[in-house]
């Protein structure tokens, strides 16, 4: 069979994702990327410097969540501090949840879900850290009307200006994850193939587009995410923070009460699925020749899947969270943290318990790989619904989280694309048209394409905001001690 156009660029991102999540060394056999040990390790290092405050003081974190709904008097920003968590948990919360998760354990087995429980706990300091800077750095654009902050600005601000240069560098790369990676072609292309599967599943009315076969459903479907991606963008950030705090809670209480279905319905098997991830997680499934590259593997696949997936250390969170109404900057690193708990704490350990339970295929070629893993476990997790209803279920559930992830990196991808022109607003504007354009084009793209891109993206994204926090983590404690005193003091309450 002939190459495509499509092929040779799918094999030129591939190469280039493999230059940039290369590895320096080698265990057992296993890379070891060298992006994920520097983004645990920030994340470590960030625990021991503030104390290990995500599990001191998630409790606090997850009251001032829920009472930040009530805007602090005097205080300046554009939405509640819950509203500005929802949309970074729209960006957040996405299809890596169900597919991402689905093809982790697949590929890495059950105990890569130990794994991304690792890399969120320690990844809750990061996102803390990343939401604290993002409010004591922020800027107010009066002639915008809005707030203006996120990595970009507290490296300038805290950095001083010589370093410019590398906001300006992450500010590049958010656009470029926004218009080309996990903001669009990585959604839409899971939305719409999610859509393809339920009601195309044997491409009966197929269409040729650009020498390649597509499902009529498919160009329907993304015609359709467009057009909603676009009513929704023209309204800005309000308009987007408004769809989040309808639609997130709804959307992540539908998905676990289904998924507790599931859990409840084989309850028996819940201790046996918690230790088969142990063992998994710790290499005691495989052979003593193969137990540390079990481990190695597991650990890559679920550390990797945990980063993506909460996105602590990639710096797109705090981009929303500097527009929280809210004067405490320390109130909104820890609003800002209890998002990686919802995210990979609860949604992707239901994903990964619902997968265990019912007995999903692991580690072998044949294994059915992301959603649909996830619909088998659904199916036969729950088997007085019928297979049809449950599918509906995980496609609707795609969906949403792909909806929501489109609208928050949108919001993300403009405010890097306003520092780098000054507040440029036509230009802004002119984006938003191309964004809504790259929804209707990501599924006509290979999923290996789609992901290699958000994945090199993604990496270069990283390094500029991991810098910045290790560079700032002095400020980031010491506002941290200075709050807390105060608040003992009486001079903040809750």
């Amino acid at each position: 069979m002939e190459k495509t156009w499509l092929d040779t660029f799918t094999e030129w991102v591939n190469v280039v994702d493999d230059r940039i999540w290369g590895t320096s060394f080698e265990v057992c056999g296993m890379p070891v990327p060298v992006l994920i040990i520097v983004i645990l390790f920030g994340g470590i290092f960030l625990t021991i410097r503030l104390g290990g405050m995500q599990f001191i003081r998630l409790p606090l974190a997850i009251k001032y969540m829920f009472r930040n709904e009530k805007v602090e008097h005097g205080a300046k920003g554009e939405v509640s501090s819950f509203g500005a968590l929802c949309t970074a948990l729209s960006a957040t919360i996405g299809t890596g949840n169900i597919v991402g998760v689905a093809t982790a354990y697949v590929t890495g087995g059950p105990g890569t879900l130990f794994w991304m429980w690792i890399a969120a706990l320690f990844g809750m300091a990061t996102k803390y850290s990343e939401g604290l800077l993002a409010v004591k750095y922020r800027s107010y654009d009066a002639e915008a009307g809005h707030v203006l902050g996120g990595p970009f600005y507290y490296i300038e601000r805290g950095m001083g200006k010589r370093w410019k240069w590398l906001a300006c560098i992450f500010a590049f790369f958010g656009i470029c994850v926004g218009l080309f990676g996990i903001g669009t072609f990585t959604q839409v292309n899971s939305i719409c193939g999610a859509i393809t599967q339920f009601f195309d599943p044997d491409m009966r009315w197929g269409v040729t587009i650009l020498d390649n076969e597509y499902s009529m459903v498919t160009v329907i479907a993304s015609f359709i995410l467009a057009t909603l991606v676009g009513l929704v963008l023209i309204g800005g950030l309000k308009r987007i923070s408004k769809v989040s705090t309808r639609v997130i809670p709804v959307m992540v209480v539908l998905y676990i009460a289904v998924a507790l279905i599931i859990l409840v319905c084989n309850i028996t098997a819940i201790p046996g699925a918690v230790a088969t991830i142990f063992k998994s997680a710790f290499g005691l499934e495989a052979v003593a020749g193969g137990a540390l590259g079990a481990i190695i593997c597991s650990m890559q696949k679920g550390v990797a899947r945990g980063i993506f997936s909460n996105e602590a250390g990639l710096g797109s969170a705090p981009i929303a969270a500097a527009a929280a109404q809210t004067k405490e900057c320390v109130r909104q690193g820890l609003v800002s943290m209890t998002g990686t708990f919802l995210d990979t704490i609860i949604v992707c350990s239901i994903t990964g318990l619902a997968l265990t339970v019912t007995g999903q295929p692991y580690l072998s070629e044949s294994a059915p790989m992301g959603a649909v893993a996830t619909m088998n476990a659904f199916a036969t997790g729950i088997p007085f619904l019928p297979r049809i209803a449950t599918d509906f279920l995980v496609m609707l559930s795609l969906v949403l989280f792909g909806f929501t992830t489109i609208l928050g990196w949108d919001y993300y991808s403009e405010r890097c694309l306003e520092y780098l022109t000054g507040g440029r607003m036509r230009i802004v504007t002119f984006y938003r048209w191309l964004y809504i354009a790259a929804v209707f084009i990501g599924p006509y793209m290979t999923i290996s394409a789609v992901w290699g891109i958000a994945d090199i993206f993604n990496g270069l994204m990283a390094l500029p905001n991991m810098i910045a926090l290790f560079c700032l983590s002095g400020v980031v404690a010491a506002e941290t001690k200075a709050y807390f005193a105060r608040r003992r003091e009486g001079e903040v309450k809750d």
